[in-house]
């Protein structure tokens, strides 16, 4: 069977990550305008771009409205560990703010309360400096919600100890506009977003949080610990 030959995007896109990935093309450095590139591989404009955007979502480069294409430093990846509510790295900051407001529409079908109960969202952005890694949405019903001004304290690196049973779901997707102005990514990066469900030994739903983590910087962990039953089924 003949290989199949890649494509003039990817061919482009390939070039240009070896030069990056050899120091050529360094951090920060603004590459030639889209025009000059097209030129130089001899390719339209269009096809150009769809080669830039390859590198784009891989997080080697971005592209800065009205000044072009640069190249990006390095990431620093996290990890986020199933049944925690944000990835924990010590060298990433947490900023934290917190409203009050009622249940409506999936909140409260997630939830698994009435309409217009009480309910605490956590909006939690982890950071290193100025650069956003994750965002995460966490609701908790109001008689729950810790009442101490939170910080990047051990109540964000995992659920309730009341919490029986963690659920979560993961999908990959485009980001909204708001994730992605919040992140500073572009919107045609995937996303990793995850939804959690918390509930504790008597049925009731303890948390429910809403986690978007840019596919670039971040892996997504999940760890499954058999029974001493389940292995003894499996022989």
């Amino acid at each position: 069977m003949t290989p199949a030959v890649p494509s003039r995007r990817h061919a482009i896109a390939a070039e240009l990550r070896v030069q990056i990935s050899t120091g050529n093309l360094k951090a920060g450095e603004r590459l030639p305008s889209e025009t000059q590139l097209a030129t130089h591989y001899k390719v339209s404009t269009p096809t150009l771009r769809n080669a830039l955007a390859l590198l784009q979502a891989e997080g080697l480069i971005e592209k800065v409205h009205g000044k072009g294409n640069f190249i990006r430093p390095p990431l620093r990846r996290i990890t986020y560990a199933g049944g925690g509510r944000t990835p924990f790295d010590p060298a990433l900051q947490v900023s934290i703010r917190t409203t009050n407001l009622r249940a409506r529409g999936h909140l409260r079908a997630l939830l698994r309360v009435s309409s217009n109960s009480p309910l605490t969202e956590f909006l939690c952005i982890t950071h290193e400096g100025k650069s956003p890694h994750s965002l995460a949405r966490i609701y908790v019903p109001r008689d729950l919600a810790p009442t101490a001004q939170l910080g990047p304290t051990p109540w964000l690196q995992g659920v309730e100890p009341t919490s029986a049973e963690i659920r979560e779901t993961v999908i990959a997707r485009l980001p909204t506009p708001e994730e992605a102005t919040t992140l500073r990514i572009s919107s045609t990066l995937a996303v990793l977003a995850i939804t959690s469900v918390a509930t504790n030994a008597t049925g009731r739903v303890v948390e429910a949080a809403f986690l978007v983590l840019p596919g670039d910087r971040a892996d997504a962990v999940f760890t499954t610990h058999t029974t001493t039953k389940e292995r003894e089924a499996e022989r």
